[in-house]
């Protein structure tokens, strides 16, 4: 479209998750919880393997930055739908919503690929155990997680300038309670097909090699674990990779839901519900999963709980 016949619009308006004011005080109450839930489990879990120098090795050194991850990206949305719940008009600057939707697409982003890596992680040091600590050197998990960051960043901030370089001449009212391309797609009067491309291409190659990652970094997994003798060997190694199984089941699931379906069968008030679980919840979840399945966490705790 001319960019002529396009008004300036210089904010946006939230819709929210709901107009009903008894939902909306026990909404807030419910996702205060988790937020701050999910707050203290992801920060505690950084500064727990910071401190513990027995957390030192590079399968924390990537549940550190999955935790990171996890904050960033619900930090960037959760207190600001916290206070959106309770205000009268939710609106938010389109520079605060390009700032918005550029965190939460880096971290997003980032943590699929950190998945991946946490697979590879877990692949070395079942198969390999001997060269485990030689294999996955400081350098290499410090390149791998530049890389996640880096490939993260880039995607971000093409799905950004793709997304903010729309003309919006029409409602500045987004149905939704965060800056995302789906709603913000559907309140524009420019051609949206390329952001359609990007998402199915440039996103789609980093949802495609995450779980293509995952997927070969398990087989070589499950073949080294069929090949020890012994039952209890066997159990050893598979729980070892359960908290990050249910980590990627959770995650991928519900960004393939959101993400990979055509815009004609998207339900923006269903979509709010399933972006209100992956935005807040999952980090949430992750934490928790990594720290109850894992006995070097649990010694962890109890030796920093004893030394205070």
């Amino acid at each position: 479209m001319d960019k002529k016949n396009c008004s300036s619009v210089d904010e946006f308006i939230f819709l929210g998750i709901t107009n009903s004011s008894d939902m909306k005080i026990a909404l807030f109450i419910t996702f205060l919880l988790v937020y701050l839930i999910n707050l203290l489990a992801n920060l505690g879990m950084i500064i727990l393997i910071r401190v513990d120098s027995q957390l030192h090795t590079p399968m924390y050194f990537f549940l550190s930055h999955l935790s990171f991850c996890d904050l960033s990206y619900s930090t960037a949305i959760g207190p600001k739908m916290l206070v959106d719940l309770l205000a009268e008009e939710k609106s938010i600057p389109i520079v605060g919503c390009a700032l918005q939707f550029l965190t939460f697409c880096i971290f997003a982003d980032s943590e699929c690929l950190l998945l991946a890596v946490m697979a590879y992680d877990r692949y070395q040091a079942i198969s390999n155990p001997l060269l485990y600590t030689a294999n996955m050197s400081n350098r290499l998990c410090s390149l791998l997680v530049a890389g996640v960051y880096l490939v993260g960043t880039a995607d971000a901030l093409i799905h950004t300038t793709l997304t903010f370089r729309l003309c919006f001449c029409g409602s500045n009212e987004i149905n939704h309670f965060f800056c995302d391309v789906p709603p913000l797609l559907l309140i524009s009067c420019s051609n949206t097909e390329a952001n359609e491309l990007a998402i199915f291409t440039i996103f789609g190659f980093i949802e495609l090699s995450t779980i293509s990652g995952v997927l070969v970094s398990y087989c070589y997994i499950i073949s080294s674990v069929f090949k020890i003798s012994s039952a209890e060997g066997r159990f050893k190694a598979f729980s070892t990779c359960a908290s990050h199984l249910t980590a990627v089941a959770i995650f991928q699931g519900t960004m393939l839901f959101m993400y990979f379906r055509p815009s004609s069968s998207y339900s923006l008030d269903q979509d709010k519900m399933t972006s209100l679980f992956y935005t807040l919840v999952i980090p949430m979840l992750n934490p928790l999963i990594y720290s109850l399945r894992n006995k070097d966490v649990k010694k962890a705790l109890e030796k920093l709980k004893n030394k205070r």
